[in-house]
């Protein structure tokens, strides 16, 4: 008998348009680094981007794709809905409508806040709604875990901190293995070296396990799903890649350490290599171990017999040669219809909202004093009495072309008349309308060359305003320079904390979050100002704290604002 496609996968391809043009046209509010409005070109392109560390992304939608297609052919989902786990009621057939709704919402406050991440977690909402719109409760329970993995295809900055104190640990331990077995390595932050300068690693991220942390614990989900059915054991094999991850990127570490003690650099980077494909076998192999041994001491019950005598209400599906009979569970004709003219009647109303948006002239204050432009911040002094002189720093030109065209910049290197060594240099890159004008400094540090050591905090004082003082985030970098006695590492100190309209904050977490706040709550997008000082530290960090709180002194009443500073945790 011919196939015939049912009303409601109609009624879903009506809405799924809807949706598509919805987040094609206006489904990216972030335009500073990827100018598009698509947000299937703004993912796409994390996973083609090398510098996104996101190329699993591939990976992850095929697999997406291959478990949804299997658990819709799967007998456990005829089953789970034949034997009456999943019933027909007014609240089921809604859940479709509720997911649709919760995804235009969530899809709105993420526009609004400039949250691209928040506008994919909405697409998938939607994704679910249409899924089971289209196949009813089948359908519905297939798609839950599939597009829940989609998760792990979405970048996420937080990443590059867990990578940071990853890498801290990952070091740190490599360092005292290879102390133990008589090896006397130096560490540098996260840089290690021979005392003979003959060989010198710094571990990056790459080797601290993020990557491997993000692939593998995808891994470790989805043969957890494959194994078992009970979330408990799903939950252990999920677990068990974690402490693995962080075995392996040590093995690594500390055999690229042992292979340069016998065999020098050309050794090391061999090892390097290897243990690159040897992280992935640990990690795998340990995960799979885990399973065994779940099947071992903690079996599943078999699979429940079924009553021969019990009547099964017929199995609906949108592809059997018979067509639906009226018990079947999935959404009456006349209620997907209604449902998929609610979706676009809100998906055109969002877009006309959003155009109207992001047309609308830029709103907010800033905290730091603006030029005669109104687009840079004030031209920092030149002249701090007789022992600083402001000297010009140009604006690389990179920098402009990344950035938007709104975005103002203010800097000098402030020269130490008495030993030039102190010298400090003073930035202040002022936000656009975009809130992607600014990110985390130890971006741009990473990408000059520096090692990043261990963030800490300060508190500096705004002269003549006690109420005024504000909370800085510290970083201790490294760098090796080649100079006339051979390579050197030269220790400098930076701190910076970013300004907005009435706070002064010490994190990038807490300026996305206020920001996100005051875009959805006040309708208020501030220009933020992240500001950045830098000086030498090789007279220790104390000094080089002292150095930079004098120039302070006499340059915060010219540039910033007395605002308080945020609470931790607010």
């Amino acid at each position: 008998m011919k196939r015939t496609v049912p009303s409601s996968w109609l009624a879903a391809a009506v809405g799924a348009v809807a949706l598509l043009v919805l987040f094609q046209f206006f489904g990216n509010p972030s335009r500073g680094y990827i100018d598009t409005a698509s947000l299937f070109y703004w993912w796409g392109f994390q996973w083609v981007n090398p510098a996104s560390e996101g190329e699993h992304g591939w990976l992850i939608l095929g697999l997406s794709g291959w478990l949804l297609w299997r658990n819709v052919h799967s007998d456990d989902f005829r089953l789970a809905i034949s034997d009456g786990k999943v019933r027909q009621s007014a609240v089921g057939n809604w859940h479709s409508a509720i997911a649709l709704l919760a995804g235009l919402a969530l899809h709105a406050l993420g526009f609004v806040a400039q949250q691209t991440r928040v506008c994919l977690v909405a697409f998938l909402f939607c994704l679910w709604g249409a899924l089971r719109l289209g196949g009813g409760p089948r359908w519905g329970r297939a798609a839950v875990f599939p597009i829940a993995f989609l998760a792990f295809a979405i970048p996420l900055n937080l990443l590059d901190s867990v990578g940071f104190t990853l890498r801290v640990w990952v070091v740190e331990v490599s360092a005292a293995i290879a102390h133990a077995a008589g090896i006397a390595v130096l560490r540098s932050g996260t840089l290690l070296a021979s005392p003979d300068g003959s060989y010198h690693y710094d571990v990056a991220a790459a080797c601290s396990g993020v990557r491997s942390l993000t692939a593998m614990v995808a891994l470790s989900l989805l043969l957890g799903y494959l194994n078992f059915q009970s979330w408990q054991r799903r939950a252990v094999v999920l677990l068990s890649c974690l402490p693995l991850v962080y075995l392996g990127n040590v093995a690594r570490i500390v055999s690229i350490i042992f292979a340069a003690q016998l065999g020098g650099p050309k050794w090391g980077n061999v090892a390097h290599e290897v243990m690159g494909y040897g992280v992935f076998g640990i990690v795998l192999g340990g995960v799979l171990g885990v399973a065994a041994l779940l099947r071992r001491w903690w079996p599943e019950p078999g699979p429940a017999v079924a009553d021969p005598t019990a009547v099964v209400p017929p199995l609906c599906h949108p592809l059997d040669d018979k067509p639906a009979k009226p018990t079947c569970h999935l959404m009456d004709d006349k209620r997907a219809w209604a449902v998929v003219a609610g979706v676009v009647a809100l998906a055109v109303g969002e877009m006309f909202f959003l155009r109207h948006l992001a047309q609308l002239p830029a709103r907010g204050g800033t905290g730091v004093l603006l030029a005669a432009d109104g687009v840079n911040p004030v031209e920092l002094p030149a002249f701090l009495g007789t022992e600083w002189i402001g000297r010009s720093a140009a604006i690389d030109a990179v920098e402009r072309e990344v950035l938007p065209p709104d975005t103002g910049f203010s800097r000098r290197n402030y020269a130490f008349v008495a030993n030039r060594q102190h010298d400090i240099f003073l930035s202040i890159v002022l936000s656009g309308r975009d809130r992607s004008s600014i990110h985390r400094p130890e971006l741009c540090l990473v990408g000059q060359g520096w090692t990043i050591g261990q963030a800490t905090s300060h508190t500096f004082r705004f002269p003549g305003r006690a109420d005024a003082a504000f909370e800085a985030t510290v970083l201790p970098v490294r760098r090796e320079v080649q100079t006339a006695r051979g390579r050197q590492v030269v220790p400098q100190l930076v701190a910076y904390w970013f300004v907005g309209q009435d706070r002064v904050v010490s994190s990038h977490v807490q300026r996305v979050l206020l920001d996100a706040w005051n875009r959805v709550t006040r309708g208020r997008a501030d220009r933020w100002a992240y500001v950045l000082m830098q000086t030498d530290a090789r007279d220790g960090e104390a000094a080089a704290i002292a150095r930079l709180q004098t120039v302070l002194e006499a340059t915060l009443p010219a540039f910033q604002r007395p605002l308080p500073a945020a609470r931790k945790g607010s």
